[in-house]
């Protein structure tokens, strides 16, 4: 009948809702996979502070060939924009799959490293794989994390602050129940944690659907100084009272007087309220936008640093919590603005962003040691809280993010049809 419609006949369109493709779904399952294999692999990362000691020991070191060590496993971070380049390209998704292995296998095998110089190339290797994972687990985990990319951040990030404050435990557990030689065994741990990646993530890719949407790095670069020139301004600012809360808050209390209970808890307290502000802080610019959230973990962060510097006592021990929580809200929520600005190079991005954050952090560390020299630490972590405040109105000039997911420029949804 002419009512009928025949096998050729076109469907009828489809509603607003029917269009939406599995790209803008949050995979919770997968997301929360590689959080989980970020949580392993740095908990292996957290094994050479506590480890410092011991091998300063036994290779008779003196204090900055002990602080090389740090640094060998920082300095291949700034390879991370060029392993972010291939990812765009390539999928890498083995380098997050094999990171926890390769690094807790370099990590523990710290404990029978028979020589200062295998136990630098160790810690290389282990950075190697750090820069790897981090270049390109963010940008991989963002890919599927659907419209909710601050969500995914918060995942992620989530996953580091567990394993950065479980590593130290595990490691001077593991050496009192099996000696320093018997931490080699703790990398089985990795190895299955890989193990685990590779069966939930196999068929996961590391790159975007239409790689060729990717521009050449050169101009890529290029187009992204409109971003990464008020970035350096914030991160730098940023870092400063970062560096405050998290490299000399046990120092600044027992300077003021604070109990050696107080200053040795206070960084667990301090990273505690970290992990549930790194988790609300991106999932909350998913519908606050980020610049909102960004301008009021910064606001709240300046006026609570102000109050910590001029009290005593339980106010200054009652402030730790929300110094914490605001402190750490803001990095999701930056690693969400990155990667939804430049969605078609999201893994050089963010490679760029946590190369240019390791740069600027580096460099404010000997700052913020410099003028605590010479002004005292009261001072400086004074002084960290106004360069914050000072510092504001440079999110302001990030470029407006695509709406590559949905998304107003700030993060904020769009409502749908």
């Amino acid at each position: 009948m002419a009512d009928q419609a025949s096998p050729s006949t076109p469907a009828p369109p489809q509603t607003a809702a029917s269009e939406t493709s599995k790209a803008d779904v949050f995979q919770t399952g997968k997301v929360l996979t590689i959080a989980a294999g970020h949580a392993v692999h740095d908990t292996y990362t957290g094994f050479l502070p506590p480890l410092l000691p011991d091998l300063i020991a036994a290779f008779n070191l003196s204090n900055a060939q002990a602080g090389l060590l740090s640094a060998f496993t920082q300095l291949p971070s700034v390879l991370q924009p060029f392993i972010g380049h291939l990812a765009d390209r390539l999928s890498l998704r083995y380098l997050v799959i094999l990171a926890p292995a390769i690094t807790a296998t370099m990590m523990s095998l710290l404990g029978v490293a028979p020589s200062y110089l295998v136990a630098a190339l160790l810690l290389t290797v282990a950075g190697l794989s750090s820069a790897g994972l981090h270049a390109v687990g963010p940008a991989m985990a963002g890919r599927i994390s659907g419209d909710k990319l601050g969500r995914g951040m918060s995942f992620w990030m989530v996953g580091g602050e567990l394993g950065r404050t479980l590593g130290p435990v595990l490691v001077v557990s593991a050496i009192t129940l099996l000696s320093l030689q018997g931490i080699a065994w703790l990398m089985v741990a990795g190895w299955l944690a890989s193990l685990l990646l590779y069966l939930r993530l196999r068929g996961v890719s590391g790159r975007p659907e239409i790689p060729q949407g990717a521009m050449p790095w050169r101009m890529a670069l290029r187009n992204m100084r409109p971003l990464f020139l008020p970035l350096a301004l914030y991160l730098a600012v940023s870092s400063f009272i970062n560096i405050a809360l998290t490299t000399y808050l046990p120092t600044f209390l027992r300077e003021q007087g604070s109990g050696l209970w107080l200053a040795g808890a206070s960084l667990s307290i301090l990273e505690a309220a970290g992990v549930a502000g790194a988790l609300v802080g991106g999932s909350l610019s998913d519908h606050l936008g980020r610049r909102r959230v960004l301008a009021a973990s910064m606001a709240i962060n300046t006026v609570l640093m102000f109050i910590f510097v001029s009290t005593q006592g339980w106010v200054r021990t009652a402030l730790l919590p929300i110094l914490g929580f605001t402190s750490l809200a803001r990095t999701p929520v930056v690693m969400a603005m990155v990667q939804q600005t430049y969605p078609e190079n999201r893994a050089l991005a963010n490679g760029s962003y946590m190369a240019l954050s390791f740069l600027i952090r580096s460099g404010m560390l000997v700052v913020f040691g410099a003028l605590a020299d010479v002004l005292g630490l009261r001072s400086v972590f004074a002084l960290s809280a106004f360069l914050l405040l000072v510092g504001m109105p440079a999110i302001w000039f990030f470029p407006a993010p695509k709406q590559a997911q949905g998304g107003e420029s700030d993060g904020a949804p769009v409502p749908r049809a």
